[in-house]
């Protein structure tokens, strides 16, 4: 991206948000039921930057929203499922090296059970995140992207132009 003086940056206000300060373990542990939780600003959000891929700065507001819904996920989640969510975020953390789910299936369970009960939240199945889906957004659609043209363009040349044979054969030799 080339920068002019034209550009207009955010500002320091603008870009600081307070952040969702914690550990891979535990963003591993929650990302079942928080992908499920904050599902519409997050899909808003991916459209968001599917339309604007070259300009990051129009999509900071819809970033700030899918940062205050993770951070009132946790603060549920703190809430209702402290004990649950703490031992199986331990268990995954201390079972293996690369946080594998396989050995806290009965954290998971304990887990899963306390997130439909007290929060209404259902794991999702296996392949949920990959489904394709119809999100519907309330923002305009975005403006197509301009055709550009150029004036200096070589026309081509002209029919009479003397063609010669190629100097080591055709490329359709082998066909």
């Amino acid at each position: 991206m080339v920068l002019t003086q034209e550009l207009n940056l955010p500002t320091e206000e603008e870009l600081t948000v307070p952040e969702v300060n914690v550990s891979s373990a535990v963003l591993r542990t929650a990302s079942f039921h928080l992908g499920k939780y904050c599902e519409n600003v997050n899909n808003e959000f991916m459209l968001c930057r599917t339309e604007y891929p070259d300009d990051p700065r129009k999509c900071l507001a819809e970033g700030k929203i899918v940062t205050s819904c993770s951070l009132e996920f946790f603060r549920a989640l703190k809430k209702n499922c402290r004990p649950e969510f703490e031992a199986h975020a331990e268990c995954v953390d201390k079972s293996s090296t690369n946080f594998s789910f396989t050995p806290c299936r009965k954290t998971q369970a304990v887990y899963d059970g306390c997130m439909l009960e007290k929060l209404g939240i259902e794991r999702p199945y296996y392949g949920y995140f990959c489904e394709a889906k119809i999100h519907d957004t309330k923002r305009p659609k975005p403006p197509p992207p301009e055709v550009q043209v150029f004036p200096d363009y070589s026309p081509g040349l002209p029919d009479d132009y003397p063609r010669y044979p190629p100097k080591y054969g055709g490329r359709h030799q082998y066909l």
